[in-house]
């Protein structure tokens, strides 16, 4: 039997990732600010799921520590980490524009005790950035880490508003990305124009897969435009779908005008197949 083992969820930063940490004896809520180590390398996280028990073999392959709940020294020191790291991308982009570089920084991250800083960037293509990473370690007399991320990581660090009116899903409560392809655009009758379905950062909007099993589902029960039907008025054929609210607009043979039925005034004459209609 594996033993059990107190870890809690905690984020980096508001819309990060969840990881876990192995939470030893302490006692820790939702909101509490917590040292972690994990590879040998400290810092401040947010506790978002408190303690919780899972066996040895539910953990991932390597798991770090909470070392204690965060001192007002610690959080001072993160603090000025952050402050610094705006900084030190100010300075960034400066020399970036000197070197005449293609690429864009986008953030800069102090590690908690400031041996290292990341920069993180985009770009088109691969770039040569060693005359760049030699001139920024002279600055900054620490090691540096440029790491390139994607346009949509990009979104999720800068943050802005979307066609909706709301701030970016990504940048205020989606922890990771997942898969979002166009085939859901289909399937919820959306204008495929780009300009309509895609978000700030030119993918397609993460909110497309927020409903889109709810509206397989609705696929699968609901009859496919053109198919007969048997109403409680006579036989007619599907003519339109309003998949989220389960209603099937019908043209009846004796009638010009569609009329619309909820799915479940239909649902027993489809699953009887007894729908037939000529022509």
């Amino acid at each position: 039997m594996s033993d059990v083992i107190n870890v809690a969820g905690v984020r980096y930063h508001k819309a990060g990732p969840i990881d876990y940490f192995l939470a030893g004896d302490e006692k820790l809520l939702c909101g509490d600010k917590v040292l972690v180590e994990k590879k040998h390398l400290k810092a401040i996280a947010n506790v978002v799921i408190s303690n919780k028990e899972v066996t040895e073999k539910d953990l991932p392959g390597e798991i770090g520590s909470i070392l204690h709940k965060a001192t007002k020294e610690e959080l001072s020191q993160d603090m000025k980490n952050r402050m610094d790291a705006q900084k030190a991308l100010r300075i960034g982009k400066q020399k970036v524009d000197e070197y005449r570089i293609d690429m864009r920084l986008v953030d800069a991250e102090y590690t908690f005790e400031r041996d290292k800083i990341i920069f993180r960037f985009t770009a088109d293509k691969r770039i040569d950035f060693r005359e760049l990473v030699k001139e920024l370690a002279s600055v900054f007399k620490a090691r540096i880490e440029l790491r390139q991320i994607g346009i949509r990581d990009q979104a999720k660090i800068i943050g802005g508003i979307g066609p909706c009116g709301r701030q970016l899903c990504c940048s205020t409560f989606l922890g990771e990305f997942v898969p979002v392809s166009i085939k859901m655009a289909k399937d919820q009758g959306l204008s495929l124009n780009p300009s309509k379905i895609s978000g700030l950062c030119g993918r397609l909007m993460c909110c497309l897969n927020y409903e889109n099993e709810e509206y397989v589902q609705a696929k699968r029960e609901l009859p496919d435009y053109g198919k007969a039907v048997m109403t409680p008025e006579g036989k007619g054929r599907v003519v339109g779908l309003n998949l989220l609210s389960r209603v099937v607009k019908v043209r009846l043979k004796s009638q010009q005008v569609p009329v619309e039925y909820d799915y479940e005034e239909l649902k027993e004459t489809l699953k009887a197949g007894d729908a037939h209609v000529d022509g």
